[in-house]
């Protein structure tokens, strides 16, 4: 049998290990005592202290959610919280140790700062190690630095904004991340500015049976427009890591946003993030994802429409192979008139894998005139592999558009043959097929970001076909 090219992709730049060396490493569990010494690690103000023991009160009060994956596995003795690499916050690559620096440039991170992006933050555990921005941007007023300098150069505007679009109350792991988190970005674009080059944030997990709780807060003010891209990856361990991040999105009058992700965690890892935006008068928020790698993810962005003529699209990917269980989706509030939403969310699974689509669309009593689309397109490449989709529309005005169209199907043994019948092996035949499926998802990255997720996508289907 023909080799295809599918096998020629190195799978090892995704699980590059270094030594699980750091300045220090908190202790497992969660704890108050161990809540404090995260405050005082990271220098806290007084409100933020008393936000961490706040939110793990309420972590303690919630419980698992009872749908979705089984989270039982999960062990909070057995997770670091806080893991800070030994380099403090560089501003160039020279000055990042060398170790984590090769780690960085095999990921191409280095490479796309040059290339095709106006700033990078790099993440490694639970610290940001570089961050740089292009000069222009500065002289425009765009802040963009990791969310501790942030929270000491701009308290007043973080402390305006922080976990209130993403309230402690969510959720059991909003809450925990809450107490938690670590590093992330800060975002602010002036009224009227346009960042036409994206900015974009990596975070990349090394340390074993740890967790990484990156906050990510970016403020589009009114008129401006910007495209941001979160990149995130981890080796692969034999016990379970944690992620729980949290973003939030504010995106005020006339204003535009982007945000693009593609996740690759490894697949010890559970992906538990929290995700928001909301959407003034006449703005616009995107929202591209594709999600790879994860043993299981729990993962629905969120768009509220605030404001008269506010407007989302969601255009998202998830990949289930081989004991991975994704639950993802998109979860849509339309709380004004006129406002609109389009989803076009797909999935493949193979070898086993279940992907499962859960969604919210809510139309509110006082959103007439608004309108929304729903596409959920989900590909099974075996008979041994799981596809659900768990929609759920509450529409409470008769004055809109709605429509859901959901199709779930394996590939089409007609199709194989007639590509077969043109000169192609079985396996390159069924690798097009995946690729002209999730096409419509990867021709809205930047070109450097879309190769990655074929890439992503080949290294998926690397040993499922053939």
């Amino acid at each position: 049998m023909n080799k295809t090219k599918l096998d020629e992709i190195n799978r090892n730049i995704y699980d590059i290990k270094n030594k699980d060396e750091y300045d220090y490493k908190i202790k497992k569990g969660l704890t108050p005592e161990i809540i404090e010494e995260i405050s005082k690690q990271k220098d806290d103000p007084k409100w933020m202290r008393d936000f961490r023991l706040k939110a793990l009160e309420v972590y303690n009060s919630l419980g698992l959610p009872t749908w979705g994956p089984n989270l039982l596995e999960l062990n909070m003795n057995e997770i670091a919280t806080y893991v800070r690499p030994k380099t403090n916050l560089n501003t160039s690559w020279e000055d990042v140790p060398e170790d984590i620096k090769n780690t960085f440039d095999k990921l191409g991170i280095q490479d796309a700062e040059k290339e095709s992006l106006a700033g990078v933050g790099a993440q490694y555990d639970s610290e940001v190690v570089y961050h740089s921005m292009k000069q222009e941007l500065i002289k425009q007023g765009v802040i963009y630095t990791d969310m501790e300098s942030a929270i000491k150069k701009y308290p007043d505007l973080v402390k305006a904004h922080f976990m209130k679009c993403v309230p402690v109350h969510d959720h059991k792991f909003v809450a925990l991340h809450g107490a938690v988190w670590s590093g992330g970005s800060f975002v602010y674009v002036p009224k009227g500015v346009k960042v036409d080059i994206p900015l974009q944030s990596y975070f990349r997990l090394n340390s074993p049976e740890s967790g990484q709780f990156e906050h990510t807060l970016i403020i589009v003010d009114e008129g401006a427009s910007l495209h941001f891209i979160e990149g995130c990856s981890a080796p692969k361990y034999n016990k379970v890591n944690l992620h729980a991040g949290c973003v939030e999105l504010y995106v005020k009058d006339n204003a535009y946003l982007r945000y693009s992700t593609i996740e690759n965690w490894s697949k010890n890892m559970l992906n538990l993030n929290t995700k928001k935006a909301i959407v003034g008068s006449n703005a616009k928020m995107d929202w591209v994802s594709g999600s790879f790698g994860s043993k299981i993810s729990m993962l629905y962005p969120m768009s509220i429409l605030n404001k008269e003529g506010a407007k989302t699209e969601f255009t998202g990917i998830s990949f289930a192979g081989k004991g991975q269980n994704l639950d993802n989706g998109f979860k849509v509030i339309h709380n004004a008139k006129n406002t609109s939403s389009v989803v076009n969310a797909k999935s493949i699974s193979k070898n086993g894998g279940k992907c499962t689509y859960r969604s919210l669309v809510r139309i509110c009593e006082n959103a007439e005139g608004s309108k929304s689309s729903v596409s959920c397109e989900s590909l099974m490449l075996d008979d041994i592999s799981v596809s659900d989709t768990i929609p759920v529309n509450d529409i409470r005005t008769d004055e809109v558009e709605f429509s859901h169209e959901a199709k779930i199907g394996k590939i089409s043994d007609k199709t194989i043959f007639y590509l077969m019948s043109r000169g192609l092996s079985e396996e390159d035949a069924k690798a097009m097929i995946v690729r002209g499926f999730a096409y419509p998802i990867s021709k809205e990255l930047p070109i450097e970001y879309a190769v990655e997720m074929n890439n992503l996508i080949n290294l998926e289907l690397e040993g499922a076909i053939g």
